[in-house]
């Protein structure tokens, strides 16, 4: 008992001494030398109620941190090196280390000490001859720290260098120009973190950064390279000072921000005590996000072994090149002052070390080398290396001694400092005109290791490629990380819809015409030529052509209507040739039919040729075919209608003999025929139809049709057909009244109504821009030809074909023979009425239309009604329309004759 008493009371006396402890002396470890180096490391991380401090008292400081107690060992040790080594023949490098314990106002307190001269820093109008106790100054840490140092040493241009201080106000030259540092700005780091967020494709983040010129400078560098690029759903600030009063408070409110973000990657710009108790607060909350570090914590040991840090979320971040110094850890594991030299910061650290051991419990710091990454404390080797080549330089040193003066005025070592260009383990350094390094930074990755997470690098960013580049072990990453987006990303085929946030946007379909083939573009871009995309499509294509291939379905139908129709034409053709010399087909002129016949099979041809790709030379076949054929068919029916109204102009005779004149059957086709022959070969000559594509501006399809080439010519050919169609049932029309036995006005008069409705309704179907654009025009004009042949097979041929094998027959021919009979008989008892009526002016010779056969009362008189007389008869009714049968007129000449003699 008595035993656990004493050493309880021990480590209360340790403890008192440790963190209470108020030394007279601002310099707790130092090395008297030719020329003396001062170093500046917050060895202990805080000044006890700073924010309580209401007069100039001398300052408390406490915490021990490990970092820079190695980065300040890291110093002592090169500066050791370097006075076994030949670097400075003849010259003993000293140091001096004042901890500022991460306050400027004492940072401030230390380089009025460092400076002072006999314990007082003079007040000169001219410091060109100032020589202070030290040459330069090694540190600060924190940027915040440096700034305030760098402003007072600006005055007298001592040169500072640092290993960590990244803040970017501190390149200017203007107002800091005896700063240097053997790392890159915080520039470039700023373009780094927009860099490794952009490669992960996040762009909707969260920033917490400290209220101090550190936090601030690298925050505003953040934003302003993250503009369209990265957005910030929040941006949150926290008190520089530890022991602020409401520092809990805060800490509880970004955590809250954080828990009710969409953002699921937090950027975290801070000293590493205070990520430290934010991550306290999410681990109790249990609340997981992405973490970027900052280079302030990035690479902190103690916070790799926290409670619970594997429950926080993946943490990336950027750390400055790193390296080992050959032969440091030995130092560290023998760890004691160099002869001559005084380090009660050893001495500490080796009492806190015996503070664990005696109760572990209360331990607050581990062991060194397990605590710390010794790969922090390089920078702190290259930057006394830089103060040793670039004091070198001023003091022209060679291998055997240096022949300057030692006691030179500091501002002289400045540029001789920023222009050294010295190669250290391998690897070139050098300043550029800011007085900064420039080689780039390592991307790191906390793995985690059982309860703890390890550092490892997994990419680089170097400033001269100004990229983030994964290492190839670890491109694993770029697939299993989880995204932040304040959107959804647009996939290809979508434009971004831009909202009055830059990262946040909704999303549309690119139109036709044009395409994405990446995610999240800004625009669409436009196909190239001769391709064309859908709406919402990723690529361009080339055009589909279509046209009426024989495999479709409607090309098959016109097919087949087409064959059917050709197969009528046929069977009509050996009817009418079978039966030639009935009464049925030589009354139908069997010459005209054939004609006919021969008409619509050309026509009916000229539908196969609208079924495939159109090329030009089919392009006029179908045309000038149709065209041709159908106009040979009209042409027949208008001679067939031309008879027949010759024998209507029967009641003027004189009119009848001066129109007979132009019946000439053969020479009307041909002329009425060769009339539409001539039109097309204008048509062909000037301007002929032809092979085009046509695009109705939408969709992927391009039709291959046949464009008119000339619209004149298609109309004047169709135009020429409509007429004679025209003239056909005026003259049927006209002749109607023609008696009905055997008479084809009225089918003539059907037959051409058909053919004018069909191409009435052909004509805006055929000039609607939507469809003259496909190929329905000419689905449409193909259609119209088959409904124009079909009537007039229907109306022209069907009848008569129906009549030779039916009612022709052998039972019906009697019965037919027996009406024809008595209708002669009627018409010769009204004629013989008439005669008798006549007027005494009335002459013999006056004619009278019978049966449709233009006559005298003194023919009619001898024709023979006897039934059974049926050659005769027939004769009589063979006869052509308006034109006297020479057999009738011989007999109704005899029958005059007879007459007379009586």
């Amino acid at each position: 008992m008595m035993r656990s008493r004493l050493q309880v009371c021990v480590l209360g006396l340790m403890m008192l001494w440790v963190h209470c402890k108020n030394p007279s002396s601002l310099s707790e470890a130092y090395l008297d030398g030719d020329v003396n180096c001062a170093i500046m490391s917050s060895i202990h991380s805080r000044v006890i109620n700073l924010h309580k401090r209401t007069k100039p008292q001398p300052f408390v400081c406490s915490g021990f941190d490990l970092i820079p107690f190695m980065q300040s060992l890291s110093a002592i040790h090169t500066i050791e090196e370097i006075n076994n080594s030949t670097l400075l023949p003849g010259i003993k490098l000293g140091y001096e280390v004042c901890d500022p314990c991460a306050s400027p106002t004492k940072a401030l307190h230390c380089l009025e000490h460092l400076l002072a001269i006999n314990g007082s820093l003079p007040a000169l109008m001219d410091y060109t001859e100032f020589r202070t106790p030290i040459k330069a100054l090694l540190g600060e840490q924190y940027s915040e720290l440096s700034i305030a140092i760098a402003k007072l040493l600006s005055l007298y241009l001592v040169p500072q260098i640092s290993g960590s201080s990244s803040s970017p106000v501190l390149s200017d030259k203007l107002r800091y120009p005896s700063f240097m540092r053997v790392i890159p700005s915080d520039i470039y780091q700023a373009q780094a973190l927009v860099r490794l967020m952009s490669h992960f494709s996040w762009n909707w983040v969260g920033v917490v950064y400290g209220d101090d010129d550190y936090g601030r400078a690298a925050y505003q560098s953040f934003m302003q390279d993250s503009v369209g690029k990265i957005c910030a759903d929040f941006e949150k600030v926290l008190p520089h000072y530890l022991d602020h009063v409401d520092l809990d408070k805060h800490i509880k409110e970004v955590a809250q921000t954080i828990r009710k973000s969409k953002a699921k990657v937090v950027l975290l710009i801070l000293k590493a005590e205070l990520v430290e108790k934010l991550f306290n607060e999410m681990v109790q909350t249990n609340t997981s996000r992405i973490w970027i570090a900052s280079d302030a914590w990035s690479i902190n040991r103690y916070l790799t072994k926290m409670k619970d840090i594997n429950k926080v979320g993946e943490i990336f971040g950027f750390s400055f090149t790193m390296g080992i110094a050959p032969g440091f850890e030995d130092y560290v594991k023998n760890l004691r002052p160099t002869p001559g030299a005084r380090n009660d910061f050893i001495e500490e650290y080796k009492q806190l070390r015996l503070n664990c051991s005696l109760s572990p419990s209360t331990c607050v710091v581990d062991d060194l080398l397990n605590g710390v990454d010794m790969r922090e404390a390089y920078r702190e080797r290259v930057a006394i290396y830089a103060f040793a080549y670039g004091l070198r330089a001023l003091l022209k040193c060679d291998e055997n001694t240096c022949s300057g003066d030692t006691n030179f005025p500091p501002w002289q070592l400045v540029e001789s400092m920023r222009s050294a260009n010295f190669t250290l383990d391998g690897k070139t350094y050098s300043f550029d005109e800011n007085g900064d390094f420039t080689d780039g930074y390592d991307l790191i990755m906390w793995k985690k290791n059982n309860d703890e997470r390890v550092i490892e690098v997994v990419g680089k960013f170097l400033l001269k490629n100004g990229d983030v580049e994964i290492l190839s072990q670890f491109l694993w990453l770029n697939n299993t990380l989880s995204t932040s987006k304040c959107s959804d990303p647009c996939k290809p085929g979508h434009v971004k819809n831009q909202s009055e946030i830059s990262c946040c946007y909704t999303c549309m379909e690119c139109p036709e015409g044009k395409y994405t083939d990446q995610q999240d573009q800004p625009e669409c871009l436009n196909c190239p030529k001769g391709k064309w995309s859908n709406k919402g499509d990723h690529e361009c294509m080339p055009f589909q052509e279509k046209y009426l291939g024989w495999t479709d379905s409607y090309p098959i139908a016109l097919l087949a209507a087409t064959v059917i129709g050709l197969v009528l034409v046929l069977i009509s053709f050996i009817i009418f040739y079978v039966h030639r010399n009935t009464v049925v087909i030589k009354k139908a002129d069997s010459t005209m039919s054939y004609f006919m016949l021969l008409g619509l099979t050309v026509s009916f041809v000229s539908v196969i040729m609208f079924i495939g790709r159109p090329s030009n030379h089919l392009c006029r076949a179908q045309q000038a075919v149709y065209g041709l054929g159908f106009t040979l068919c009209v042409s027949c029916i208008l001679v067939k209608a031309y008879r027949t109204f010759l024998a209507f102009m029967a009641l003027d005779p004189d009119k009848q003999h001066t129109l007979k004149k132009l019946y000439k059957p053969l020479i009307n086709l041909v002329l009425l025929t060769g009339g539409q022959g001539i039109i097309l070969l204008f048509w062909l000559v000037f301007k002929s139809p032809f092979q085009d594509l046509k695009w109705p501006e939408t969709g992927m399809i391009k039709y291959v049709v046949c464009d008119e080439g000339s619209i004149v010519g298609f109309v004047v050919m169709h135009g020429y057909i409509a007429l004679l169609a025209f003239i056909c049932f005026f003259l049927a029309f006209k002749s109607r009244k023609v008696p009905h036995d055997f008479n084809d006005t009225g089918i003539i008069i059907f037959s051409m109504l058909i053919h004018l409705f069909i191409w009435l309704c052909f004509i805006p179907i055929y000039i609607d821009r939507n469809t003259n654009k496909t190929d329905q025009r000419h689905i449409v004009q193909a259609s119209a030809i088959l409904a124009s042949n079909y009537g007039i097979m229907f109306c022209h041929f069907v009848p008569k074909c129906y009549i030779v094998l039916w009612e022709l027959s052998e039972n019906s021919r009697a019965l037919i023979m027996s009406r024809l009979a008595r209708r002669i008989k009627d018409d010769t008892a009204n004629a013989n009425i008439n005669v008798v009526n006549e007027d005494s002016r009335t002459t013999p010779d006056s004619g009278i239309i019978c049966n449709g056969v233009g006559t005298s009362m003194r023919e009619i008189s001898t024709v023979s009604i006897d039934p059974s007389s049926t050659t005769k008869t027939m004769d009589l009714f063979n006869a052509d329309r308006g034109i006297i049968n020479p057999t009738v007129s011989h007999h109704a000449k005899l029958g005059q004759r007879h007459t007379t003699r009586n």
